[in-house]
């Protein structure tokens, strides 16, 4: 029986680590497309027709700043929270925890700011940004609160916690696809829907996971 759980535990863990790679790939696939679209605007001084990619050019550096640190963030965050890194190469999970801290603040800070002051889905996407967004800083601030007081099993929660949020962002474009694909919603009312579903389930399968995935040894 124990021997079952331990496989039945691996091939959890395993098929978690092929949807987060899944989703970083949508990620990244989509940040991009979002540089080959608006780097000729930016460097002819062009602006786009449609809304969804005037704002990203209109207002460059807010976007950018939430966008590039991010992006850091999601690519370094699996790696910290690996196993085998962290027991083998406590130095570098350190110091590359600082740098992956200060991008994931930056950007979500900035997912904040640019989501309140230019949300494509209306007052829908604005609210999960802050209230996701706000979710998301906590975790973040309460992970480094408890590694200050070397309480590594709160530590790690919270860091789970807050990757889980972060890269729910590959998520909602896959809610999108499928609300738009299949009719049910139009583009601005999908982001808007997507927003809430993609993070409130990435929030509830973190919590899931902590519950029942047992603590790495050492």
């Amino acid at each position: 029986m124990a021997q079952t759980g331990v496989q039945l535990g691996r091939s959890r863990l395993r098929v978690v680590q092929s949807v987060i790679v899944l989703l970083a790939g949508i990620v990244l696939a989509f940040a991009v497309a979002r540089l080959l679209h608006d780097v000729p605007h930016l460097v002819n001084g062009t602006m786009p027709t449609d809304e969804i990619h005037r704002e990203y050019v209109a207002h460059p550096w807010l976007a950018y700043l939430h966008i590039a640190p991010a992006i850091v963030y999601l690519i370094g965050a699996p790696v910290q929270l690996a196993y085998r890194i962290r027991s083998r190469h406590y130095s570098l999970h350190r110091r590359l925890g600082r740098v992956l801290l200060s991008c994931a603040l930056i950007g979500g800070v900035f997912a904040i700011v640019f989501g309140v002051l230019h949300p494509y889905g209306g007052p829908g996407e604005a609210s999960a940004s802050v209230v996701f967004g706000l979710w998301f800083l906590v975790c973040l601030v309460s992970a480094f609160r408890a590694i200050r007081r070397d309480d590594v099993v709160r530590h790690r929660r919270w860091m789970i916690r807050a990757f889980a949020v972060g890269i729910g962002v590959g998520t909602i474009r896959i809610w999108v696809y499928v609300f738009t694909a299949a009719g049910w919603l139009d583009f601005p009312d999908a982001f808007a829907v997507a927003f809430w579903l993609a993070f409130a389930l990435h929030a509830a399968f973190a919590e899931w996971w902590i519950r029942t995935t047992p603590q790495p040894p050492g």
